[in-house]
């Protein structure tokens, strides 16, 4: 499997972007999720997407269907639960993901499709799952593409490295995602996400805190 997405804990309206715009990173669409009570902002790259994700409709996203996710802790104000929620998706052959999941099936995803969510996952932990049907950004056809050009002179995410406030085991699905998709794993005091790009080229980092638990190395 491969990185697909990363979606990272914002305030609502997720003002939090206008500092990857300062930045130079070009936004693409936002979206709305009806009956999970989630909203969006995305920045698009070759391989793979970030998204600021908030609560837009809380009790969507307490309700029957969505409570299992455990969106509602991951994405409420003030938690200490990790802010961070990784989706991959297939690198070749095969359809499941090589962690135990169960399948969610939302109702603003078209029929047929479902989201495999990593069973059992401690909430210090990131959320992890899968979307089968998803493909690179810079693959997808034209009604759903997205800018991919940046100011900023990035292009593909080539490194992810993510410290947990954890000192306990990795769950099974942290563990494939180190293994399969080669997530580096770290323990520490606070939640953080490092994103590096194209390998490095630029050979400078951006530390976005304390706005966001964010390191990018360029």
């Amino acid at each position: 499997m491969e990185l697909d997405h990363i979606f990272l804990r914002t305030s609502a309206g997720a003002p939090e972007a206008a500092l990857l715009l300062e930045l130079g990173l070009t936004e693409g669409s936002a979206n709305q999720h009806p009956g999970q009570g989630t909203a969006n902002r995305r920045f698009f790259f070759n391989n793979a997407f970030l998204e600021l994700l908030w609560i837009a409709h809380p009790a969507e996203v307490s309700n029957a269907a969505t409570s299992p996710t455990q969106l509602a802790q991951r994405l409420a104000p003030e938690q200490t639960a990790s802010p961070f929620g990784l989706c991959f998706r297939p690198s070749g052959a095969g359809s499941t993901p090589p962690f135990p999941s169960w399948p969610y099936r939302p109702a603003y995803l078209p029929a047929g499709m479902q989201v495999d969510i990593a069973s059992n996952t401690p909430l210090h932990e990131p959320m992890w799952f899968y979307l089968a049907q998803a493909v690179p950004p810079a693959q997808a056809v034209a009604a759903r593409r997205q800018p991919l050009q940046h100011a900023l002179g990035v292009h593909d995410i080539t490194a992810v490295t993510l410290t947990v406030a954890t000192d306990t085991d990795w769950s099974p699905a942290a563990q494939a995602a180190g293994a399969s998709a080669g997530i580096t794993l770290k323990r520490g005091t606070c939640h953080l996400l490092e994103l590096g790009f194209d390998h490095g080229a630029q050979g400078r980092s951006i530390d976005l805190r304390p706005t966001l638990p964010l390191l990018l190395h360029l």
